[in-house]
């Protein structure tokens, strides 16, 4: 069975009765390059344990279990799991593992199934799920790296270089846990049914180290949401929707990094922002 064509997809989802939803965000892929590119790009071998999450019917999934050690695949629709149980008839190293991964225990599902594996995560990833899924992901410090087939406009987002219009503090996130790369463009016509957007897939080996040092984590990610929520204003103003503290104090800090007083947080690099934040967690502590 080619899990790619559209004759054999129809036949298999009309056995087990099986119509797409909407609120899902269910489209299959109906190219074969595209699940054969992204399981090469994940890097998958013998010594790797894969976590997929939507495998849909299964084409990344048999790609996956050609390569990796162990692939474990997290499913929502229980409709589907009958789908894989014969799609994935076989594949000694798959284990579908019913639930919603917002609601999957990461640290304990890695335990459980990669032991002695490199964890990674490959997967063609539902829209509607893209960002928290990849924040999850990134903050367990579980993964070696994160290889996802997401829609173009998420991939330039985590992509994006400083003053871009695309650069935002999700940016900031996915390239302070990893070194994102965008590898090609997938057109909506290899998917049924086909989305209204196009897709891409974007790699991001998971740094060892964070590319810059701060006193406090949760002070950086303070000071990154504070930068951003004006985004049409001054950097001067927009930190005053997160600081408690006077207009001309916050221009004083934006000052002591270097930074021109009129300029926007769209503008700031990660560095700048770590400078930022700690200047204003003493500011804040000292008073």
């Amino acid at each position: 069975m080619d899990l790619c064509n559209q004759r054999d997809i129809q036949a298999l989802l009309s056995r087990h009765g099986f119509r797409f939803s909407k609120a899902l965000g269910q489209n299959f892929l109906i190219e074969s390059w595209v699940p054969q590119r992204i399981a090469d790009a994940c890097g998958a071998d013998a010594g790797t344990g894969v976590l997929e999450i939507g495998p849909g019917i299964g084409p990344l999934t048999r790609q996956l279990v050609q390569r990796a050690g162990q692939v474990v695949s997290v499913e929502l629709d229980r409709r589907l799991y009958p789908v894989l149980e014969e799609t994935m008839a076989g594949c000694n190293n798959f284990t579908l593992v019913p639930g919603d991964i917002m609601q999957c225990d990461l640290a304990a599902l890695v335990q459980q199934h990669f032991q002695g594996l490199r964890p990674i995560l490959c997967a063609n990833l539902p829209y509607q799920i893209t960002t928290p899924v990849l924040k999850k992901c990134v903050e367990s410090r579980l993964f070696d790296s994160l290889t996802v087939l997401i829609q173009k406009e998420v991939a330039l987002r985590i992509c994006a270089a400083p003053g871009s219009a695309d650069y935002g503090a999700f940016s900031l996130l996915m390239q302070y846990y990893t070194q994102p790369e965008l590898l090609f463009t997938v057109p909506n016509t290899c998917f049924l049914p086909a989305p209204k957007v196009t897709s891409a897939v974007v790699h991001c080996p998971v740094r060892k180290t964070p590319p810059v040092q701060v006193c406090s984590e949760a002070a950086l990610w303070r000071a990154v949401r504070a930068g951003f929520a004006l985004r049409r204003k001054t950097l001067v103003n927009s930190l005053q929707t997160g600081y408690p503290l006077p207009k001309e104090a916050l221009a004083q800090a934006i000052a002591q990094c270097g930074l021109s007083p009129d300029v926007r947080g769209e503008r700031l690099s990660l560095s700048d922002y770590a400078k930022l934040a700690d200047g204003r967690e003493e500011m804040l502590t000292s008073k």
